[in-house]
C-alpha cells in the first residue's frame, strides 16, 4: 500500500505542495447528523495506515453560535470564516427540510465559494441549498429518490438524473440518499489520490470501493395498496409462489376472476404498475435474493424466476436496477 508522500494528487486544481486538501463542512440549525457523520468519517479521520491525514477538515457554523442537530444534539463548531475562505471542498451535509427556506447569507456564501473555484458537495437534501444559491441552474444533479418530484417542481432549470448515486459535474458533486454520500465521498478521495487509496478508505468503512448501479436498487418494491381487491392480492401471492411458470395478462386475469381488460385497469389502480411490469419486478426481486444467498448460476436463476433465458434476465435486471446480475452478486453476495 503506498503512503501519502509517495502519491501525486490526481486533482488538477492542487499541486503536491497543496496537499492535504482542505474540507469545510457547513453546520446549520437542524443539522442532519448521519450525513454530517459521513463527512467527518471520510474527510476528518487520520489514516495512520496510509501515513497521515488525507484531508484537513473543519466544521463551520453558518448560523448562530450553537445549533440543534437531529437526535437531540447541541452542536458548536470550531471552524472559522478563514477555514471557509481557504477550503478546497465545501460540503453541505443535508438540509433541515425540503420546504425550509435557505437563508440569503448561506446562498451568498455558496456563490462566493463556487466563484473562487471551491468544489461544492451536497449529500441528500443538501441539494436544496445549492439550488437555492443558483449554482445548479443548467446543470445535472441528483438527490434522494423521495425528493425527485418535489425538487423538479421547485427547480425546473436543474436537470435531474434520478437513478444516479451521485453526479460529478462542473466542480459540483450532488449525491442521492444518505448512504450515497459515502459513495460520493469515496469518489472524491479517488479523484485526489487514486483507486488504491480510495479502496483502503472504503475497506475501513466496510464497503465497496465503487458501488455499481443506481438508486433503483434501493427503492421500495411496489406492493398492493391496503384495502384493495382481495382477488388481486390473492392472485399476486399465487404468482409470486409460481414465478417459474409462464404468466401472461390473460392467465393472471383468470386467476383473479376478471376479464383481461378489467384486470389490467384494476391492477394498474391497485398496484400502480402494469401487470407485466410488476411481474418483471417480482422476478428481478427473487433473482436478487438468489444472487445474494446462493451460488446458483445466472442461467439457473433465470429459469427459477421465470425468465426464458439468461439474456432476458440480464435485460430486465438492467432495466429495473441499472446493474448486471453478475455485478449485483459481486456487491451483495453473502455466505449462508
Amino acid at each position: 500500500m503506498p503512503k501519502l508522500a509517495e502519491i501525486a494528487p490526481s486533482s488538477k486544481s492542487l499541486s503536491p505542495e497543496a496537499l492535504p486538501p482542505r474540507v469545510a463542512a457547513l453546520i446549520y440549525d437542524g443539522l442532519c447528523t448521519f450525513e454530517y457523520g459521513i463527512v467527518a468519517e471520510v474527510f476528518g479521520l487520520s489514516r495512520p495506515e496510509l501515513g497521515g491525514s488525507l484531508f484537513t477538515f473543519s466544521s463551520v457554523q453558518t448560523e448562530g453560535k450553537q445549533n440543534v442537530a437531529a437526535g437531540g444534539l447541541i452542536v458548536q463548531a470550531t471552524g472559522t470564516a478563514q477555514d471557509l475562505e481557504r477550503a478546497d471542498i465545501i460540503v453541505v451535509p443535508g438540509w433541515r427540510g425540503k420546504d425550509e427556506p435557505v437563508p440569503e447569507k448561506l446562498c451568498a456564501l455558496i456563490q462566493d465559494c463556487y466563484a473562487r473555484g471551491a468544489l461544492l458537495f451536497s449529500i441528500c437534501s443538501g441539494i436544496y441549498v445549492l439550488a437555492a444559491a443558483g449554482v445548479l441552474n443548467g446543470r445535472s444533479a441528483t438527490t434522494h429518490w423521495r425528493y425527485i418530484d418535489d425538487f423538479a417542481q421547485k427547480y425546473p432549470d436543474v436537470t435531474l438524473r434520478p437513478n444516479e448515486l451521485y453526479v460529478d459535474k462542473d466542480n459540483i458533486i450532488t449525491s442521492a440518499g444518505s448512504s450515497a454520500g459515502i459513495d460520493a465521498s469515496v469518489h472524491i478521495v479517488r479523484n485526489y489520490y487514486g483507486a488504491e487509496i480510495a479502496n483502503s478508505v472504503a475497506r475501513r468503512l466496510v464497503m465497496h470501493g465503487h458501488r455499481h448501479g443506481g438508486q433503483a436498487q434501493f427503492i421500495e418494491q411496489p406492493v398492493a395498496k391496503p384495502g384493495g381487491s382481495h382477488r388481486l392480492s390473492d392472485m399476486m401471492d399465487q404468482v409470486r409462489s409460481t414465478l417459474a411458470e409462464t404468466h401472461r395478462v390473460a392467465t393472471m386475469a383468470k386467476l383473479a376472476g376478471m376479464s383481461p381488460r378489467t384486470f389490467q385497469r384494476q391492477f394498474q389502480n391497485h398496484v400502480g404498475l402494469p401487470a407485466m411490469q410488476w411481474l418483471a419486478h417480482e422476478r428481478v426481486t427473487r433473482a436478487c435474493q438468489l444472487l445474494e444467498t446462493t451460488t446458483q448460476s445466472i442461467e439457473g436463476i433465470s429459469q427459477t424466476v421465470g425468465f426464458e433465458s439468461p439474456d432476458r434476465l440480464r435485460y430486465h435486471f438492467r432495466n429495473v436496477l441499472a446493474v448486471s446480475p453478475a455485478d449485483y452478486r459481486k456487491s451483495f453476495h453473502r455466505s449462508v
